[in-house]
């Protein structure tokens, strides 16, 4: 191919980069948010509360993971996914992958917390059927307050078994460590994947997290941009969270990614 049709091959991508500069473009950019130990506080009220049957004192900490991503209606350029596509503590994520097509804002900010909803009730039943308490036999309260979706699930119900359980011997199930990760759950308590596991795995060890409990289909990413000092330990149900939890605290075998 001649020098000239080289150039005039390229005139048309010159041309796309030239639009693509001033139009916003179909992405959400996110970072590592907040994480939160649901077997403490938030704003001063228990993250899980327990009546109708005694409860135990815990150690350690089980901390929830987050992503905060650029608003719904937030325009995202060229400069803004360029700049965030080679920084380890930024990720560009499809818009349709964190937020639901169509709707205004309040419409979103509702759809994420009647998902956060869902999770906590799915949770709760998970956690009682592990343990093999009948639904309603106990009364489980969660708060998490300027938290929505579902990928709190997993930690919710360890957080409850922990409570009425610990590792089954008289122990804490984080034996005394700060345990992170993340995972949606159902009531039978198959753990599901959720988005942005690289950014959560850095805000869990900036937040002292040593152990990072991941979904197993989420492997490769969590390992992506692992920090130093953080363990992944992938799962696929809370019985295999739990089964870890205990072999990590007694020297027993243990999955890695």
């Amino acid at each position: 191919m001649s020098k000239q049709r080289l150039a005039l091959a390229a005139l048309p991508v010159v041309a796309l980069l030239g639009v693509a500069a001033f139009a916003p473009l179909p992405f959400t950019l996110a970072q590592p948010g907040t994480t939160a130990n649901v077997l403490g506080d938030d704003h001063g009220t228990p993250v899980i509360s327990i009546e109708g049957t005694p409860t135990r004192p815990t150690k350690g900490e089980l901390r929830m993971t987050t992503i905060v991503a650029t608003g719904p209606k937030e325009d995202v350029g060229i400069g803004d996914v360029v700049d965030s596509w080679f920084r380890t503590d930024r990720a560009v994520l499809p818009h349709d992958s964190v937020y639901p097509t169509g709707g205004s804002e309040k419409e979103i900010e509702q759809h994420n917390l009647d998902d956060m909803t869902k999770s906590q009730d799915a949770a709760v039943d998970a956690a009682l059927n592990y343990l093999g308490r009948k639904p309603g036999s106990v009364d489980v309260t969660l708060h998490l307050a300027d938290v929505g979706g579902p990928s709190a699930g997993l930690f919710f119900a360890l957080g409850i078994v922990d409570k009425l359980d610990g590792d089954g011997s008289g122990g804490d199930l984080t034996g005394g460590r700060t345990v992170a990760g993340t995972g949606t759950i159902d009531a039978d308590g198959d753990v599901g994947a959720v988005g942005g596991v690289s950014l959560k795995t850095q805000a869990a060890r900036r937040d002292g997290a040593t152990v990072f409990l991941v979904p197993k289909a989420e492997c490769s990413e969590a390992k992506s941009e692992l920090p130093k000092g953080l363990r992944l330990i992938p799962v696929t149900t809370l019985k295999d969270a739990v089964n870890s939890l205990r072999a990590l605290d007694r020297g027993g075998k243990i999955p890695g990614c």
